[in-house]
């Protein structure tokens, strides 16, 4: 399944290739975006060691992650990422990563819409799940924007960059859609 492509109206999201690299490693390196995510410093080689590791001939196998490029459709820069984490047949797991340069201009939002509508109509997922940093407001906003529910909040469950953190957890069942 190697030629997955998501296209909306402005964006196509799509494997990595290799010229995304030094943008995706610029991006994740900038301390905004790394805030609330797993990295601390992002460097291009961390992007290459990613690259490689995927295998996008695979994608959509049960227990795997996979990085997808959202990128712009009049120029094909990438301007963000979506990771799908396949946890079972049925269930799916993503998150979201935008250029410093590019939030609060509606980029996750319609990668997003366009990420559900392919797993839930094109691959008849049941349960779309994220995870999000409880002080990342504009992370949750927008999952519940989408549609998401929130299903709990895990008090001091992840040691995190040098402390203890919460998280809430959001779930979306395709019965539940209102993109599709």
């Amino acid at each position: 399944m190697s030629s997955i492509e998501i296209t909306t109206h402005n964006f196509i999201i799509r494997p990595f290739e290799r010229k995304d690299l030094v943008k995706f490693a610029n991006y994740r390196a900038s301390e905004s975006v790394a805030r609330y995510q797993s990295w601390a410093d992002y460097t291009y080689q961390d992007a290459i060691k990613l690259f490689e590791s995927m295998d996008y001939a695979t994608f959509g196998a049960a227990g795997q992650w996979y990085q997808l490029a959202i990128s712009d459709k009049s120029n094909d820069a990438i301007v963000g990422d979506l990771a799908i984490h396949f946890i079972d047949a049925e269930q799916v797991e993503i998150g979201f990563t935008v250029a410093p340069e590019f939030q609060g201009k509606n980029v996750a939002t319609e990668a997003i819409s366009g990420l559900i509508n392919y797993l839930f109509g094109c691959l008849g997922k049941h349960r779309i799940i994220a995870t999000t940093d409880t002080r990342n407001i504009a992370s949750y906003k927008l999952l519940e924007k989408m549609g998401f529910r929130r299903e709990g909040h895990f008090i001091k469950n992840i040691f995190f960059k040098g402390e203890w953190s919460d998280e809430y957890q959001y779930a979306l069942l395709r019965s539940e859609s209102k993109i599709i």
